[in-house]
């Protein structure tokens, strides 16, 4: 008999069952789709050299006036700068405490702040200035000790002092309330992940009792968070329903400055953006009385005046203005887009179009039941805006709103059986992105739900591939991804709950908020740790069953004696397995061939096996293996009936 091509289509149908996905890839890890074959990814190096503070929850990159390149990365815990293979920490400061006194003792590297009613908690980061130091051999710490690091606040004695770790011992007799500092706490940013809310009980009518704190809760606090862009070369950052703050590159010393309030600027607002065509700044769900944030409105919107982002109120002669959208009960995400910015509430989708004096912009709804699920759930590419909808479901705005078809929506989005689905609880913490190398949208999410707690980390990535019109699921996690533009290649973010951060300018750190590796991706074939260790990604396709294709759709047993390995950019080996079974409730194969060693001078494989219905799983196990699929190409002939 003839060899037979066996065609499978690209992109993954998960919604089926292994036997109705004939002729589709039905599961896999670390796959892409290209050319209609699947492929395994490009490799992800860490780069940087040290971790920083927290998960990062956002992350831009650009380049300034003079052609250098800058990513700003927002943690819960910090706003970081990676310029030229290092990170700087310029995270904004609140107000100082004056009058800061140290006690130490020799040979300890502790240090106990005094400050009467300093309402600091541990895990709190602070920098000290105005730092005087008593003589007489009172202390071995230098000004430079205390002036050029931050340190995290380890414990909180009372409400009048808290300790620190120093880098060296005190090699003096030590202090006792000695010298003085002004203390500068770094701006709160907000809880490291998505958690309840816990109250406290208001006699009966409560659940509890008054002063009672309450044992359990629906209501969900939002993890700290950030939106970044830029105005020109400088960069624009604002803490979710908080302050917004500036940096400029331009200034002499940069990297040395932190970023500064935003003068003139509201001071609570969920997500801010550039208006690139227009050049104004626009806060959503912000104050209606700036300066004041108990003005809040989670469906507000102020801009400000053309090319000044200093000016917020509006006059005959600026540009400057307000709105206030109605459909939905907040703003979650906005975009900007070629000529127009696309916001996104729970419930609806608006274009905001820059029309000029005496309006400056049109908005108006352009969708209803379309909702975003995130602040960073939204992708602008290929001339389009694509987001997860808030109550499940893709959608893409390419003049008008669509929703995506897709064959892994319930994969993602929805728990049953085996599979565990998108974790709602922590919703604000999905990221998505575009891989313009590969024409792919990209969303991170969490999936899982750990018992008595919302919170869980970003553990999936769903993939559409908008040129190929497909989709695909892995296991990668990264809390925040940014496309090959101002660089040459994807960079995100991997958090570790458990890990240390481990950046120069902080002494003293636990790791009670975990810390962020940087990765440059689309890089060789592996996985290379910041030690330079280099593991295998794991990636594997396996197909949905496939029968002969001949007169009786499954009627026949088949007969499989030998195939042809067809790969397009094999290096090392690729593993294949054929699995066979007799019928399609079959959990497992009645007959398995395999695993099969391929490299690429692999020509054919014999076998001996027959079966009703026969699936392949192609895969990698060791360093250096990459591979792109072509045809599989099979003599398998009827066998019977029995």
């Amino acid at each position: 008999m003839p060899l037979r091509n066996v065609r499978i289509a690209p992109g993954f149908n998960k919604a089926d069952t292994p036997s109705g996905a004939e002729g589709q890839w039905i599961d896999g890890d670390f796959v892409r789709f290209r050319y209609g074959q699947p492929e395994k990814i490009g490799g992800y190096t860490a780069i940087g050299q040290e971790t920083i503070s927290g998960p990062t929850r956002a992350q831009h990159t650009w380049t300034d006036l003079e052609g250098n390149r800058y990513a700003a990365l927002g943690t819960s815990k910090g706003l970081y700068i990676y310029y030229e293979d290092k990170f700087y920490d310029i995270t904004p400061l609140a107000t100082a405490l004056t009058s800061a006194t140290f006690t130490s003792t020799n040979g300890s590297n502790t240090v106990t702040v005094n400050k009467t009613s300093h309402a600091l908690d541990v895990g709190e980061y602070v920098t000290f200035t105005s730092v005087t130091l008593p003589g007489g051999g009172a202390t071995g710490f230098t000004v430079a000790n205390f002036q050029d690091f931050t340190y995290e606040v380890l414990t909180v004695p009372n409400a009048n002092s808290f300790t620190i770790q120093m880098k060296t011992n005190e090699s003096g007799s030590g202090m006792t309330a000695a010298g003085s500092a002004s203390i500068n706490p770094y701006e709160e940013i907000g809880p490291t992940i998505q958690t309840y809310g816990y109250g406290w009980g208001t006699s009966t009518w409560s659940r509890g009792t008054w002063g009672s704190g309450t044992t359990s809760s629906t209501v969900i606090l939002d993890p700290g968070s950030w939106s970044l862009d830029n105005f020109g070369e400088q960069l624009i950052a604002t803490i979710k329903d908080g302050k917004t703050f500036v940096w400029n590159p331009g200034v002499s010393n940069p990297l040395e400055q932190r970023a500064v309030i935003m003068s003139g600027a509201p001071t609570a607002t969920r997500l801010t953006i550039t208006s690139d065509r227009d050049r104004h700044v626009v806060h959503f769900g912000t104050e209606t009385t700036i300066g004041d944030s108990t003005t809040q409105d989670p469906m507000f919107i102020r801009f400000s005046d053309q090319e000044n982002f200093s000016t917020y109120q509006p006059t005959s002669v600026n540009t400057a203005g307000t709105f206030r959208l109605d459909t939905g009960n907040k703003i979650v995400a906005a975009v900007s887009g070629k000529d127009y910015n696309l916001i996104l509430t729970d419930q609806a989708a608006y274009t905001m179009q820059f029309v000029g004096p005496p309006f400056t912009f049109s908005i108006r709804q352009v969708g209803s039941n379309c909702g975003c699920i995130g602040q960073h759930a939204t992708v602008y590419a290929d001339g389009k805006v694509f987001w997860m909808g808030a109550g499940g479901g893709f959608f893409v705005f390419d003049g008008t709103v669509k929703l995506l078809p897709s064959l892994v929506e319930d994969f993602v989005f929805t728990t049953t059986g085996t599979n565990v689905g998108l974790n709602y609880s922590s919703n604000e913490i999905i990221y998505g992105s575009h891989n313009s190398l590969f024409n792919e949208i990209v969303w991170f999410y969490p999936a899982g739900t750990p018992a008595g707690n919302p919170a869980v980390q970003n553990n999936r990535t769903v993939v559409y591939n908008y040129v190929e019109n497909s989709w695909s699921t892995m296991t990668l996690a990264r809390s925040s991804y940014a496309d090959a533009s101002t660089y040459d290649v994807p960079y995100a973010t991997e958090y570790s709950s458990t890990a240390t951060p481990s950046i120069s300018n902080l002494s003293g750190a636990t790791n009670t908020f975990g810390a962020t590796t940087y990765y440059a991706h689309e890089v060789g074939n592996n996985e290379i740790s910041l030690n330079g260790t280099e593991s295998a990604i794991p990636a594997y396709i396996q197909s949905g069953d496939f029968d002969l294709p001949t007169d009786g759709d499954g009627e026949y047993l088949l007969r499989l004696s030998r195939f042809l390995p067809d790969f397009k950019n094999l290096q090392g080996n690729a593993v294949v397995t054929i699995f066979l079974k007799n019928f399609p409730i079959d959990a497992g194969a009645s007959s398995q061939l395999g695993p099969f060693t391929i490299n690429a001078n692999t020509q054919k494989i014999d076998t001996r096996a027959r079966g009703r219905l026969a699936n392949i799983k192609i895969q990698n196990t060791a360093v250096d293996e990459t591979w792109r699929f072509g045809t599989f190409r099979a003599d398998v002939n009827p066998d019977g009936r029995r």
